[in-house]
């Protein structure tokens, strides 16, 4: 059913990567700048995280695997032990904004501003430039592919176009895109905050890991991939990261499954289409030139199809 199919390494029929994005309260401190001193709760659900991270790395040492946690930079700056902590187990870090700000609601000014910002964060932490990207809630603008292009991103991770990875371009160098999915994110599955205005009912563990497992079945005979999004304090509870838990060894145990860090994953493609075996998906960015208010007059002008 994937009519263009990527080879993965050691004959795998799937890759696999748990995304965790460890935001804390850093989306607390963007939604009620005046406030957020006075919601103490939200902000005890948030910094779950603490509680959360070392659970999460135990988890993935005791499965022996490597994997991509996305961290707002102001969070690297206000919680550098957990940071620490990813780096020490091998994990890849990699670029969620500085404080989980919305490109849609920014200048491409702003835009480029805070993306600079966050990516000086990564030097001063790490010693090295972040490589992959993802925006946050999936907010990627008209200008964000350019920005990413122009400050040497290798992959991001924030958009649903396809079930294998493909390339986007937009205006500034290809990119190699690795998609997920709402049916892959852990927040439509347990988040309940009213402050947040999330008022969902909450599935329980065995609910959500049906629908994980189904894609994952899914992506496995058909040669996909499998990218979930996980929050730390949302998947990180007690009940919850013990169905995490036994997910990882349902796929262990089917066999044939690459897990690999998002960074591992996009250096692949980007060899697979050097060598020739892999053909991608290209995708110029935006979708449209500019606003479709013409839709059906002479001034709308479509942007270019797809490859």
């Amino acid at each position: 059913m994937i009519a263009n199919p990527i080879q993965w390494p050691n004959g795998a029929k799937v890759a696999v990567a748990l995304s965790f994005d460890m935001d804390s309260d850093s989306t607390l401190l963007l939604d009620h700048p005046d406030r957020a001193h006075r919601l103490v709760s939200p902000n005890s659900w948030l910094r779950y995280d603490e509680v959360a991270i070392p659970r999460i790395l135990e988890m993935f040492r005791r499965h022996g695997i490597k994997q991509t946690f996305y961290v707002p930079s102001w969070c690297i700056e206000r919680y550098p032990h957990l940071v620490e902590s990813i780096l020490d187990g091998g994990h890849e870090l990699a670029h969620h904004g500085y404080l989980h700000e919305n490109p849609n609601s920014l200048s491409p000014e702003d835009q480029a501003y805070w993306l600079e910002r966050g990516i000086g964060v990564f030097e001063k932490f790490t010693g090295s430039r972040p490589r992959g990207f993802r925006s946050p809630m999936y907010n990627f603008s008209e200008v964000t592919a350019k920005l990413l292009g122009e400050n040497g991103f290798l992959y991001d991770s924030s958009l649903m176009g396809d079930d294998v990875p493909y390339l986007i371009d937009g205006g500034a160098g290809k990119l190699v895109e690795l998609p997920t999915h709402w049916a892959l994110d852990d927040w439509p599955h347990y988040t309940h905050m009213p402050d947040f205005g999330y008022t969902m009912p909450i599935s329980s563990p065995g609910r959500a890991m049906e629908v994980f497992l189904s894609e994952f079945d899914a992506a496995w005979e058909f040669g996909g991939m499998w990218v979930s999004v996980w929050h730390p304090f949302v998947s990180g509870r007690l009940a919850r990261c013990r169905e995490v838990d036994k997910m990882i060894t349902y796929m262990q145990d089917k066999g044939d499954v690459w897990f690999a860090t998002l960074e591992e994953i996009a250096r692949h493609v980007v060899e697979s289409v050097d060598q020739g075996s892999y053909v991608p998906r290209e995708v110029r960015l935006p979708y449209y030139d500019g606003a479709a208010m013409g839709v059906g007059t002479r001034d709308f002008a479509p942007g270019t199809p797809d490859k």
